[in-house]
């Protein structure tokens, strides 16, 4: 059910080299400064308040980075997080460190680049980081699943017992974890734990969990409307000029699970709503989880695109500029 996927006419005349070629696995973008690559971004020091965020096409699952791009997902990633921004703002109040994803109105030197940054980039504030993830669970599923199989709570919220594989959630739980490296698994912490670490670095937990809470809250509403179940969410936060501002990505299918309201079946996995046709792929070639990322084939990089714009339009109501 997805009318206009105008790509796929062009497309199917591409040489699978054609195709793979269309996308960004990675930029080196000529008179910025790059400061950080990570598993999907790129980041490019503008000046000491400013960031220039690149949303690449490189996927990710299982936390490795795969070895060819899905073309135009980072994309849909950019805007999906641009809708969200502006969406939030309006209705929470909660800052954000987007300034403008438009590259007539950034440096010159980032607009010598755009015909590769369009509708992948997002100029930003450069917030000072909270060393913890700020992430909300509606129902319980992932690492949150086994956390509680094994004891019965998840970072330190004692639950009923009972509670089957993706079930939801009496009430929304915070449950914090710490960030890893790029490659390394984050591991989830109590907020005790994490309101002393933040406490140490000057951080005010109880306004950053309040505030993902309230942002988290109206998201599920406006998703729920939709047909869409956001089963969780991660939120990254930081400091500027002493106001608590959302950084990095916002309920983007890379930082959020997403379910469709009516393939829900309690007890079981959901169908990942962006990412089912790769997580398919790599449990049918025995993917080594250990071992590093493997190239995909088209055909799976081409299905997992449709996803991502049928969620964006779904989501926004619009279709993406691609």
């Amino acid at each position: 059910h997805n009318p206009n996927i105008n790509m796929s006419s062009t497309e199917s005349k591409l040489t699978d080299e054609q195709f793979f070629a269309t996308g960004v696995l990675d930029t080196n973008l000529e008179g910025l400064k790059k400061v950080y690559k990570g598993k999907v971004r790129d980041v490019y020091e503008i000046d000491e308040k400013t960031f220039l965020f690149v949303v690449t096409d490189r996927i990710s699952s299982y936390d490795r980075v795969m070895k060819t791009p899905v073309p135009g997902k980072g994309k849909i990633l950019n805007q999906i997080s641009e809708f969200w921004f502006n969406y939030l703002e309006g209705k929470t109040g909660v800052k954000n460190h987007m300034i403008t994803t438009d590259i007539d109105q950034m440096p010159k030197e980032v607009q010598v680049h755009k015909k590769l940054l369009n509708g992948r980039a997002m100029l930003v504030k450069k917030l000072k980081m909270i060393p913890i993830e700020a992430i909300c669970r509606a129902y319980l599923t992932g690492s949150g699943f086994k956390d509680y199989k094994k004891t019965g709570s998840v970072c330190g919220h004692a639950l009923p017992s009972g509670i089957e594989n993706c079930q939801k959630l009496p009430n929304i739980l915070f449950t914090p974890s710490t960030k890893a490296d790029v490659g390394e698994h984050d591991e989830n912490i109590t907020e005790n734990q994490a309101e002393d670490l933040m406490k140490k670095n000057g951080f005010d937990f109880k306004n950053m969990k309040e505030s993902a809470l309230k942002l988290f809250t109206e998201a599920i509403l406006y998703a729920e409307a939709r047909g869409i179940i956001l089963a969780d969410t991660k939120f990254e936060m930081g400091i500027f000029d002493g106001v608590l501002f959302i950084g990095d990505e916002v309920l983007t299918p890379d930082s959020s699970r997403y379910w469709d309201q009516k393939k829900y079946v309690v007890g079981q996995n959901q169908d990942s709503l962006d990412k089912q046709y790769v997580r398919d792929y790599l449990t049918s070639i025995k993917f080594d989880r250990n071992g590093p990322g493997v190239p995909l084939p088209r055909n799976v990089c081409e299905k997992t695109m449709e996803k991502y714009i049928s969620i964006f339009k779904i989501l926004t109501g619009k279709d993406p500029v691609l």
